[in-house]
């Protein structure tokens, strides 16, 4: 089986740590703002961060690589609709898993408090696949 996992959680949860625990290719849009080793990060490049990210996932999954992991926040649904779009167009099965920070673990790039606290207000779960659950005619649930 071909798996295609998605990391989500706020900076400092643990997503590149845990990637590196399931092993396979691991993307991040991070990674697009690395330089020898140094993280540069700048916010009018994040949307060529995220693309860069989308292509590199895309072309090890045309490679057919058996596990694929992508770590970023992730905090919409929307954000991950792509990796969706792109493993039902090649086969692969989608795990997208939440990863807390229950382990007081601190964010690597210094995202400000500020910042957290509103990914954190603007993070969306969907528990149930969006057609999957449907209340019944009469109001009442099986």
């Amino acid at each position: 089986m071909k798996s295609l996992f998605l990391l989500r959680g706020l900076p400092g949860a643990g997503k590149s740590t845990l990637a590196k625990e399931i092993g396979g290719a691991h993307f991040e849009a991070d990674m697009f703002f690395m330089e020898n080793g140094d993280y540069k990060f700048d916010v009018t490049k994040l949307k060529d961060a995220h693309n860069w990210c989308r292509h590199s996932v895309m072309d090890a999954m045309k490679a057919g690589e058996p596990k694929v992991i992508v770590s970023n926040t992730f905090t919409q649904e929307w954000e991950m609709e792509a990796y969706y779009l792109l493993a039902q167009e090649l086969g692969y099965t989608v795990f997208s898993l939440v990863v807390e920070n229950r382990h007081n673990g601190e964010n690597a790039h210094g995202v400000p408090d500020d910042k957290l606290q509103i990914m954190e207000n603007r993070f969306e779960l969907q528990l149930l696949p969006p057609d999957k659950f449907t209340e019944p005619e009469d109001g009442t649930y099986n």
